[in-house]
């Protein structure tokens, strides 16, 4: 049987072959030039070129030549980002399997706290995300990892303008106190919430770096396992340090 041939959208080929044709000029090149180089009518490269000017991925010049957009910077960060992901996604399925934990990974990126990553499973579901880790850095372990790497004026940055919310009984709310356990936890750096963030739930957590970006690697786990805690260190710290050789292939 003949395989059939798929489905091709010529007017997104001819936009792709269009931003090459401008990427091949650092000073920029007119649509006359451009029509002529990629073969295509005057007119749909003009239609085409406003269309991609529009929407950021090309700009035009005062003299009327295109280049380059600064919206092609965002899908090469992402891709930059998926490349790095995709370089320890392998080591926090691991962890998930052998812990029968779901597993996250957060940056402190921009002034607050990015989720990257959750691996889970229906054995080990992520737990219920009520309120984003964003707001909630007082209340995990991934927050309050992120929060003992930074220095004093980033942590007070991030304290200022995250209150600490009282999300369940167990949760600290006054900053002296969050701070005075942040700078004693003991070493090696594991942090740990006390079902801080949602009752019936601990998590732990250690930190990774990507580059001078700090981050952290946590597991959530039922209260009823709290004795697996010495387990889960033990298993986090190897994990991290494989986490951060991995980021570090891709900078």
């Amino acid at each position: 049987m003949a395989t059939e041939s798929p489905i091709l959208i010529a007017s997104v080929q001819r936009a792709f072959r269009l931003m090459e044709a401008v990427g091949a000029h650092e000073g920029g090149a007119p649509a006359q030039q451009l029509a002529r180089e990629t073969g295509l009518a005057l007119t749909a490269t003009y239609h085409l070129l406003r269309t991609l000017a529009h929407d950021g991925y090309l700009r035009q010049l005062e003299d009327g030549g295109y280049v380059l957009g600064d919206r092609l910077d965002t899908l090469q960060s992402g891709g930059r980002e998926q490349a790095q992901l995709s370089y320890v996604r392998p080591a926090l399925a691991s962890l998930r399997d052998d812990l029968s934990a779901a597993a996250y990974l957060t940056f402190y990126e921009d002034g607050e706290i990015q989720v990257a990553e959750i691996v889970d499973s229906p054995r080990a579901p992520q737990v219920d995300i009520w309120v984003g880790f964003e707001d909630a850095g007082h209340a995990t372990a991934l927050g309050k990892c992120l929060l003992r790497e930074l220095d004093d004026e980033a942590r007070n940055d991030y304290l200022s303008r995250h209150p600490l919310a009282d999300l369940t009984p167990r949760t600290i709310t006054r900053r002296s106190e969050l701070v005075r356990r942040l700078d004693t936890s003991p070493r090696p750096p594991v942090v740990t919430d006390m079902e801080e963030y949602t009752l019936g739930t601990y998590c732990v957590a250690v930190p990774v770096f990507r580059g001078q970006t700090p981050g952290s690697l946590g597991v959530s786990l039922r209260v009823d396992r709290l004795s697996q805690l010495n387990q889960v260190r033990d298993r986090l710290i190897p994990a991290a340090k494989r986490v951060t050789r991995g980021l570090s292939l891709t900078i």
